[in-house]
């Protein structure tokens, strides 16, 4: 059998992690990771609920070293976790808060009592290269979220190839801040598992508001590494706020304009990356957005295109993987990216897609946010039209209009422009299907 041990080999002594900006060692994280193994409820399958990136990190390590599935939902809503719950009878819950979450779920609360008595000693656990250690969720961007299961080897030999792309752009390791939840597979992968297993650090802290993300940066050492998304990269842009030197910044979730890209690496000194992947099949390609349109694959990964299906195989896929984008191959290995299969519309014989309309609307100036959806809300006629969601203060329907017709054949103009206060994204700036469809609903059912 192919094992792995638990951790990469390292001086003991070397920070794998911050906690309030004290220095953790991969020795004293490698105990606290046995010490909770130890008192783990018996079962096959566990809810990692912790709020702390420490404790999220041992809590996942920990699962892995018993042999246990972490099962990470994209949503922590009672009916969500109660539906689980009917799937997998022997869930337990695990997190770092005091009190008990759910109901009729037994609970473990993580903390440091229990886990004092240190030792620079333990024994390090190989684990399977199959072992089955998580079982991720996709957004739900595009419809139901659906569950995704990794193993333990691939998740490795993706970090792997995320940590020689990244520490190739910043001259090494870095600590890495992210603003991204670590319960989904892009924060998963480059907060967590690129520190872990690339020779990095790992910060605790979850930053939001740009002051939040300031904070974080400077408690950790340097380099640095930013891991964002553009929505919470556009909200760090226009503030004005110094920000703490950073070797690099990495985005995904959305697509990122060369505009905030450029901006972002002229305000920070430092190059901005952007990663290609889904939940499906991790991280496979990157690029630097503000100054290549062609993606990268990592090294392994190989393209292959027929009747305009895309497929990647190598790397730390397990099998061929089809994409649910449209592609332009430039060769096996690299590639630019035209639009989601599900993404491209077809308006009385002209074709765009939603991801670049919603580029263009929230490039207007004083447009603060906006989305697109293709709605057929005349009952009376099979022809879809475009609606726009927009948070524009300041700003009239006429003015947006006016100001769309500069970059848009009139076909895709919206009718109607609604306008909105806040726009109901989720912690990785991604609208759900679930919000979308709440939208269309309380603001455009109503005309049928």
């Amino acid at each position: 059998m192919n094992t792995l041990p638990l951790l990469p080999d390292s001086v003991t002594a070397t920070a794998m992690a911050y906690r309030n900006s004290r220095p953790v060692s991969r020795a004293e994280f490698l105990h606290d990771v046995l010490a909770l193994a130890a008192r783990m409820p018996i079962t096959n399958h566990v809810i990692n609920l912790c709020k702390d990136r420490y404790w999220f990190a041992v809590t996942l390590f920990a699962a892995i070293s018993r042999g246990i599935l972490s099962i990470l939902p994209n949503s922590t809503a009672p009916e969500c976790i109660a539906a689980l719950r009917t799937e997998v009878p022997d869930l337990v819950c695990i997190g770092d808060q005091p009190y008990y979450p759910f109901v009729h779920m037994p609970y473990m609360q993580v903390s440091d009592v229990g886990l004092k008595s240190f030792s620079a000693t333990s024994v390090m656990p190989y684990i399977p290269f199959d072992q089955r250690i998580i079982c991720v969720y996709t957004s739900g961007s595009t419809g139901r979220p659906q569950p995704h299961i990794k193993t333990f080897g691939r998740m490795r030999q993706a970090a792997l190839a995320e940590a020689q792309r990244m520490w190739a752009a910043t001259g090494g390791p870095c600590a890495v801040v992210g603003t991204v939840p670590f319960q989904h597979m892009y924060g998963l992968e480059s907060t967590v598992f690129l520190p872990i297993f690339g020779g990095g650090q790992l910060s605790t802290r979850l930053p939001f508001f740009p002051v939040d993300v300031a904070s974080a940066l400077a408690e950790m050492p340097v380099p640095r590494l930013l891991v964002t998304t553009p929505f919470h990269l556009r909200k760090l842009m226009d503030a004005d706020i110094i920000i703490p030197p950073v070797s690099a910044i990495l985005s995904a979730t959305a697509p990122l304009s060369q505009e905030l890209a450029s901006e972002a690496e002229n305000k920070l000194c430092a190059p901005l990356m952007e990663i290609y992947g889904s939940t499906e099949t991790g991280q496979l390609a990157m690029r630097q957005p503000a100054v290549q349109l062609e993606w990268e694959a990592y090294i392994g990964i190989t393209l292959n295109q027929c009747h305009g299906i895309t497929t990647a195989t190598g790397g730390h896929l397990e099998c061929p993987q089809v994409l649910n984008d449209i592609v332009e191959l430039i060769s096996p290995s690299s590639f630019r990216l035209l639009g989601r299969n599900s993404d491209m519309i077809n308006i009385v014989g002209k074709r765009s897609s939603l991801a670049f309309l919603n580029h263009v609307i929230t490039s207007l100036p004083g447009v603060h946010d906006g989305v697109f959806c293709l709605h057929g809300w005349n009952s009376g006629n099979d022809v879809s039209r475009l609606a726009v969601f927009v948070v524009a203060p300041g700003l009239s329907a006429t003015d947006i209009h006016t100001a769309l017709l500069q970059h848009l054949d009139p076909t895709f103009l919206p009718r109607p422009i609604i306008f909105l206060e806040a726009m109901p994204r989720n912690e990785n700036g991604k609208i759900t299907a679930d919000a979308m469809s709440a939208l269309i609903a309380a603001h455009l059912l109503q005309r049928s």
